[in-house]
């Protein structure tokens, strides 16, 4: 017990600074204390720089914005007019302006979409095939070729039997719809 009594009346002082050191240990001088034994307001001073910094470039990109724009014809001014104007407003110039668009869908022996089919198609009357395509998750695909001419669609994939179909684009549309129902091979999985 008397061992313990000893332990109990022990009491620690505690360390305290003296009025005239400089830095926290007495070591440094002033200018090299830590930033976190700043005043709070005092650490905040380099985050408040650099967003009046940002505020003040945004400022001046703003300024330059205004100043690039074209100024207003003066009123009783003369418009000129510009070549796109002399154009008609309907048309739009287009590297597809010629071109015939086959699209559709393709569909399994349940009626549902047929992803990763794949369509061929070539000119009729021709033996090589020209355009090659898959169909995507829904079963859906879209071929651009050129007017003026018939062709020749194959679809095929494995264990489903093959299917061809011809597109007519002499008719002047501009595109054609087709749908594709595959069906089983006879001894194939089920």
């Amino acid at each position: 017990m008397a061992i313990s009594s000893t332990r109990t009346k022990r009491k620690t002082k505690k360390k305290t600074r003296s009025k005239g050191s400089s830095s926290p240990r007495g070591i440094l001088p002033r200018a090299f204390i830590h930033p976190m034994n700043m005043k709070s307001s005092m650490r905040c001073l380099p985050l408040f720089k650099t967003c009046s910094a940002a505020a003040v470039m945004i400022l001046l990109a703003v300024a330059m914005m205004k100043a690039q724009e074209p100024s207003p014809p003066p009123p009783g001014a003369p418009q000129e007019s510009s070549p796109a104007s002399t154009e008609k407003p309907g048309k739009k110039k287009s590297s597809h302006a010629h071109d015939f668009l086959i699209h559709g869908t393709v569909f399994n022996e349940k009626a549902l979409s047929f992803p990763g089919v794949e369509l061929r198609i070539r000119v009729a009357g021709e033996k090589k095939y020209r355009w090659e395509t898959y169909t995507n998750s829904r079963g859906e695909f879209a071929v651009r070729v050129g007017q003026g001419a018939d062709y020749e669609m194959l679809v095929r994939v494995k264990g489903f039997a093959d299917q061809t179909r011809t597109v007519n684009a002499k008719k002047g549309e501009d595109e054609e719809t087709v749908v594709f129902l595959m069906q089983p091979l006879a001894g194939g999985k089920k």
